[in-house]
C-alpha cells in the first residue's frame, strides 16, 4: 500500500462530494438524522461539527465535541453548547476542556470520514487526530454518504478500525 493509493481514494471521495448539490446534501442530512433518531446510541455520544462537504446530521442531545490541539496529537473534548472558531476553519465547543480521555466515557463516537470500507477501515483526511484519540470501549461509527461505503480501502497499522458506518440509507454494522 502506498501513500499514492490513499491519495487517489481521498481524491475520488472529494470529487464525489464536490459533485453533490445542496439539495442532495440536505436530503442526506435529513436521512442521517432520521437513522440516528431510531438508533440506540447509549448515554454519552461524541460527535463532530461538520465542515465543508462532510455529512451533516442533527442530534437532539448534548454531545462531546472534539477540540483540536495546536500540534498534531490526541483531541481534547468539551460538551456541545456555544461554538467558537478553532484551528483549520473548524468550529469547536467554547466550554471547559475535559481532556483527551473524556472520549472514553462515550458509548458511541460518530466520526467524520471521507470513506469507509465494509471491513471497518475509516479513511479520514490524513492527519491522524482521531486515530491518536480513540480508545477501546466506545462504539465507533464512521459517517459517510452512501457511495463512500466501499468494499476495500488501504490501511496502515495505526488506523483504528470502526464498528459501523452511518449512511443516509441506514446504519451498517460490520462483523467482528
Amino acid at each position: 500500500m502506498s501513500a499514492d493509493t490513499k491519495a487517489a481514494w481521498r481524491a475520488r471521495f472529494r470529487r464525489g462530494r464536490a459533485a453533490m448539490t445542496g439539495a442532495q446534501r440536505a436530503d442526506a442530512a435529513a436521512a442521517l438524522t432520521a437513522v440516528l433518531a431510531a438508533s440506540d446510541l447509549g448515554d454519552v455520544v461524541a460527535a463532530y461539527v461538520p465542515v465543508g462537504s462532510e455529512p451533516a446530521f442533527t442530534l437532539d442531545r448534548e454531545v462531546l465535541l472534539p477540540v483540536t490541539p495546536p500540534e498534531p496529537g490526541p483531541l481534547d473534548w468539551a460538551w456541545s453548547g456555544s461554538l467558537a472558531p478553532g484551528p483549520f476553519g473548524l468550529l469547536e465547543p467554547a466550554g471547559p476542556r475535559l481532556g483527551a480521555d473524556a472520549v472514553a466515557s462515550a458509548s458511541t463516537v460518530l466520526l467524520p470520514a471521507l470513506g469507509c470500507s465494509r471491513d471497518g477501515v475509516r479513511m479520514g483526511r490524513g492527519a491522524g487526530y482521531y486515530d491518536r484519540s480513540l480508545r477501546p470501549g466506545p462504539r465507533l461509527i464512521a459517517v459517510v454518504y452512501d457511495d463512500e461505503l466501499v468494499d476495500w480501502l488501504p490501511s496502515e497499522p495505526t488506523d483504528v478500525p470502526v464498528h459501523a458506518a452511518l449512511t443516509p440509507s441506514g446504519l451498517v454494522d460490520f462483523a467482528s
